[in-house]
């Protein structure tokens, strides 16, 4: 039994001693083990994070991280390089964003972490007027949509004032809105809100007006002719002067621009009637008056000219003889005969007392020619109409 025993005892302790080498084995390869690893710091989209690695190379950091790589990733220093305690990675892994220049789309992939980095990325220079959404320093997602809008030339023309403009819109409406124009009930655009704007189009915008306007206008008399038979023939008499009427008139105006384009009568009243004017015209010829009774004392009115001695065509001596040369201050008239008879004694307004001694070819009908002894005074008496009495 006490062999037993000791037999016993001995196996224990060799279970003990085999469990004690294994425990110590295990503990000094684990301690082994983790104080063989190389201390890296991995810096992953701006976090950094240490981590302690076997991997021989960066690529292997990453398959003990389970993270596959992509082409368009970025890692820093390159996969193949070999890795040593304290060494520096740094990743970025690409995201793909939808991107948008001038209504032309395509997706990319991109390891900028700002819109600003992504157009420099994809060399998009921008200038001062070019649209960006959203803005440049906003930071980039996988389901980012970054939309360039490029600027372009305008002329605006807003109430007849122009102006040079920048715009990023595609349609007028569109530009309206962006130039903050605000479009009363009548104001027009053009070309049409819904056209496409292309580089150096011309936006009008013309601002209309409607307003009323009430005036006083004058109405102007007709001069009416009566034929009067008591009358000279050549002369005339008013026998009822005329009066201007007064009316009023509302207008509707349209204004395009400040500019009156329509003017529409809305209504008119009467303020006053007008008057016409009357004149009685003579009919009466010599040939009647005589008829009537003696010439003498009968005043007609007749159309003047005056002529000299040595008017062009003139022989200086009348048709009944006188030599106007040898007498410049006599006063004779040329005359029609069939209207005044040669030898007439006449009394001629502003000439004073004549005879009808002369004749003219250009001396028809109720017209006489004045003698004047110099040409200067011929020009002087001109054209005028006169009054003659038959003496």
């Amino acid at each position: 039994m006490k062999n037993l025993f000791s037999i016993l005892s001995r196996k224990r302790r060799w279970t003990v001693l085999i469990a004690s080498f294994i425990v110590f084995v295990a503990t000094t390869g684990g301690i082994l083990y983790e104080t063989t690893k190389k201390t890296v710091a991995l810096t992953i989209d701006g976090q950094e994070k240490i981590i302690k690695t076997h991997a021989n190379t960066v690529e292997g950091i990453f398959d003990d991280l389970h993270v596959s790589l992509r082409s368009e990733d970025y890692v820093f220093p390159s996969v193949n390089t070999k890795v040593k305690n304290n060494l520096k990675v740094v990743f970025n892994p690409a995201k793909q964003v939808q991107l948008v220049t001038d209504g032309e789309k395509k997706t990319v992939w991109t390891t900028a972490t700002t819109v600003a980095q992504l157009l420099k990325e994809q060399k998009i220079a921008l200038n001062e007027h070019d649209e960006v959404l959203p803005r440049p320093d906003a930071k980039l997602t996988s389901k980012s949509k970054v939309k360039v809008n490029r600027a372009f030339n305008l002329t605006f023309i807003d109430g007849g004032i122009g102006y040079q403009v920048w715009s990023t819109s595609t349609t007028v409406a569109d530009f309206l809105v962006q130039q903050g124009i605000k479009l009363n009930q009548l104001d027009r655009v053009e070309p049409k809100p819904e056209q496409i704007l292309k580089e150096n189009d011309t936006v009008k915008v013309i601002r209309v007006e409607k307003v009323t306007d009430v005036v006083e206008e004058p109405v102007e008399f007709a001069t009416i002719t009566q034929k009067d038979d008591n009358l000279a023939q050549g002369t005339e008499k008013v026998v009822q002067e005329g009066q201007q009427g007064l009316i009023q008139r509302t207008y509707e105006i349209v204004k395009e621009n400040g500019k009156e384009v329509i003017r529409n009568i809305l209504n008119e009243t009467k303020i006053k009637d007008k008057q016409d004017k009357i004149v009685a015209v003579g009919t009466l010829t010599l040939a009647q008056q005589i008829s009537r009774g003696s010439a003498a004392g009968q005043e007609l009115y007749v159309s003047s000219t005056a002529y000299t001695a040595s008017c062009n065509g003139c022989s200086g001596t009348t048709a009944t003889g006188i030599n106007l040369r040898a007498n410049p201050d006599v006063k004779v008239i040329a005359v029609d005969p069939s209207i005044i008879p040669l030898g007439t004694k006449v009394y001629v307004e502003g000439y004073g007392y004549a005879v009808a001694a002369d004749t003219g070819s250009a001396i028809k009908g109720y017209k006489i020619d004045v003698f004047l002894p110099s040409q200067a005074d011929a020009y002087r008496w001109g054209v005028r109409k006169v009054k003659i009495r038959i003496l």
